[in-house]
């Protein structure tokens, strides 16, 4: 049964081996060539619009996505292309255990303390919005109270650095998912972007990508 992993769809190319000692006849060294893997990416395109919004849920990973939305654990690797993440590490949502732990680790006894204030949300009697919520503000800002002429209010709320990383953490459990119906089609599409082209380093007889001398 072929693999549906993602270095089964790169090809191999030959370098000269660096550890070759004496001879004429260079020695080639056989390897995938991971560096096609950006170009993957390209393959996305034609399937922009096919594409769904999937919620990370918490502790959840590529794998078992790729295994709920494909039945195929496998194609982690066309959850993290369709969601245009390059870096797992810094593009994925921690945990909440995580998050707390690395955060602490960064901010200390800071990580409760108040990176800045924001506006809360203020419409009048009639439902009308005066004043959006969320944007950055001092502490000081005030503006008339609408409902008291002549008065001021102060419609800040103070955001702890906790709630800042919470949000940043959030931000990133939205993604595009390819739909299930296309998978099949986007596999194919990206076997064949990641295919070589004949050119001077092409051998023809293995299919193989033979790197410069000085790669």
């Amino acid at each position: 049964m072929a693999s549906n992993s993602y270095f089964s769809l790169l090809p191999n190319f030959q370098y000269i081996n660096p550890t070759q000692v004496g001879g004429k006849k260079k020695q080639y060294v056989e390897a995938k060539n991971l560096f096609l893997r950006l170009k993957l990416r390209d393959a996305v395109s034609p399937f922009a619009t096919n594409f769904q919004k999937y919620s990370i849920r918490e502790d959840q990973r590529p794998d078992s996505i790729a295994e709920e939305l494909y039945g195929d654990s496998n194609f982690d690797w066309v959850v993290l292309i369709t969601a245009n993440i390059i870096n797992v590490k810094d593009e994925w949502p921690l945990s909440s255990r995580l998050l707390y732990e690395v955060m602490y680790d960064k901010y200390q006894e800071n990580l409760n303390s108040v990176r800045h204030y924001e506006t809360k949300e203020i419409r009048d009697s009639k439902d009308r919005l005066l004043l959006p919520g969320g944007k950055v503000v001092d502490s000081t800002f005030r503006i008339p109270n609408p409902d008291s002429p002549g008065q001021e209010i102060n419609p800040t709320v103070a955001v702890s650095n906790w709630l800042v990383e919470v949000r940043k953490n959030n931000e990133k459990r939205t993604i595009k998912v390819l739909k299930k119906e296309y998978l099949v089609s986007f596999v194919n599409e990206a076997r064949d972007f990641l295919q070589y082209q004949e050119s001077s380093q092409y051998n023809r007889q293995t299919g193989l990508k033979v790197a410069f001398d000085n790669f």
